[in-house]
């Protein structure tokens, strides 16, 4: 969200885009070298936007148009949020239903753009070596987990204000169908587009090598076409090999660059832009882009935040005397000030850390204990019956056999050989340094010691309170037990039903 605001008002505000070309340096005398040596939209977002440090180590400033971004993001959050699910469900309306308006307008465009057929076939072809890696299926449970809100607690909450008597497993189908038709609705629209941007560069390649054949053979202008330049190539190659091989023509391969495609921020601030300001009337679709891209991220917040503040408030950890409004505006204050390291010039890497360790493994490790507390601790049984309370039938076989068996052990297998993968190797970031002898490829950087020491921190302070809670309530349990005398009653121990009996 943060890195949507500057982007988004430069494209109101500028046409031609801002990414579009490169700024003249601080002589006047040319172009900026960091911008000739890369491209005109990884500068605009490495050096323009973040002002990234070309080392985690290298902390850097505070980026005030970034501070005045984040803080603007939590201040919109706050405004939603202020009435509670009063005002979140009318923000609603329009973060979700505006996302759908701007990719049904986008896909409508983006299968009408050259390439876009090329995108889709690479889209729904396998890659039967990709899908071996346990990274892959990681990144696919954490994308999920995040579309659906598994293990966040957001659903969880949002469901608390259904009726008693709500039909949970009709919700439960919809919401996975919308899903999963929404994810397949979207990478149609963005893999289009991404088939639009590989045939152009593809296409751009091309011209290049033609422009250099014809020079050096003094061939006619129009005579080596896209169409026909494999064939003037192989004729080139085999009748003056030595001139051809003088030079240096670049490799093009469509496949190429189908391939560098990217996901996370590189996806939304440097793939898609760049293939937005080769559409036709690029300012209008980077706009609605950006401002879908802000949308999604307000709809995403306003889940996480109220699974932190319903649990605080059910728990009646918040002050009595405590208005709701001023306590929402305080947790808004301190996520604002934790979210401060991602305003520094090293803060896309620590965004990174965030994004690959704290975002992904803990959510596979808490949804494992959910299912495991609900249907081996609290009982099939038992939850079983409470769903025949609400919905008036039992689950069936398909919803017991996912419960009992598939959903835990596919988490568990993920999670075994994602750490077995990762013990293999040691983590590793990627660097953004003009200084680097193959600039404008990334450094593949080992991270410090102590980098790593706070990511095995930061992944593990999610799930210690499983453990914790629960030997504080077997211990709970076990001392009410040994001092409750008397006929049959319930403990307090009100995370597991558990009965005493007089003997």
């Amino acid at each position: 969200m943060c890195g949507v605001f500057p982007i988004c008002a430069r494209s109101m505000e500028e046409d031609p885009l801002p990414w579009s070309q490169c700024a003249v340096n601080e002589n006047h005398t040319g172009y900026n070298q960091e911008c000739v040596e890369s491209t005109s939209v990884n500068y605009f977002w490495y050096r323009e936007t973040l002002n990234i440090t070309p080392d985690i180590e290298i902390s850097g400033s505070l980026q005030w148009w970034m501070v005045i971004c984040l803080a603007t993001a939590w201040c919109v959050v706050y405004i939603c949020f202020i009435r509670g699910i009063e005002t979140i469900g009318k923000a609603v309306y329009v973060t979700v239903t505006f996302p759908y308006l701007v990719l049904t307008i986008f896909l409508v465009n983006a299968l009408t753009l050259p390439g876009a057929a090329d995108g889709l076939a690479y889209l729904f072809t396998p890659n039967w070596e990709t899908l071996q890696k346990p990274q892959v299926w990681l990144d696919a449970a954490t994308q999920i987990f995040f579309s659906l809100s598994v293990a966040f607690g957001g659903l969880i909450v949002f469901s608390s204000y259904n009726p008693q008597d709500n039909n949970c497993e009709k919700d439960t189908v919809v919401v996975g169908l919308v899903n999963s038709a929404t994810s397949l609705y979207a990478s149609i629209s963005v893999f289009s587009i991404l088939g639009f941007k590989a045939n152009s560069n593809y296409i751009t390649c091309l011209e290049g090598n033609i422009l250099a054949l014809t020079n050096r053979f003094d061939i006619g202008d129009q005579n080596i076409t896209v169409e026909n330049y494999d064939a003037w190539l192989e004729y080139l190659n085999r009748t003056n090999s030595d001139k051809v091989a003088s030079l240096t023509l670049k490799e093009c391969n469509l496949q190429t660059f189908l391939d560098q495609s990217a996901s996370g921020t590189g996806l939304a601030f440097i793939v898609f832009t760049e293939a937005v300001m080769k559409m036709p009337g690029s300012q209008v679709w980077s706009i609605l882009f950006f401002v879908m891209l802000f949308s999604l991220g307000l709809s995403t917040m306003f889940g996480n935040l109220e699974g932190v503040l319903n649990p605080l408030y059910e728990l009646n950890l918040v002050p009595k005397w405590m208005p709701k409004e001023l306590f929402t505006a305080l947790v808004c204050l301190i996520s604002f000030l934790i979210s401060l390291i991602f305003t520094l010039g090293s803060g896309n890497y620590w965004l990174e850390i965030f994004n690959s360790y704290v975002g992904s493994v803990p959510f596979l490790i808490i949804a494992f204990f959910e299912v495991i507390g609900v249907i081996y601790l609290y009982g099939l049984t038992r939850f079983s019956e409470d769903i025949h309370f609400m919905t008036g039938r039992r689950p069936n076989i398909f919803w017991r056999v996912c419960w009992l068996a598939i959903s835990p052990l596919m988490l568990l297998v993920v999670f075994i050989a994602y750490v077995v993968s990762q013990s293999q190797k040691h983590p590793y970031y990627l660097a953004w340094n003009p200084n680097y002898e193959k600039f404008p490829e990334t450094v593949v950087t080992p991270y410090p010691d102590w980098v790593f020491a706070i990511i095995v921190l930061l992944s593990a302070l999610p799930v210690v309170p499983i453990p914790l809670v629960a030997l504080y309530r077997l211990i709970c349990c076990w001392s009410q037990r040994r001092s409750t005398d008397g006929p049959r009653r319930r403990t307090k121990c009100d995370a597991i039903e558990v009965y005493t009996v007089d003997t």
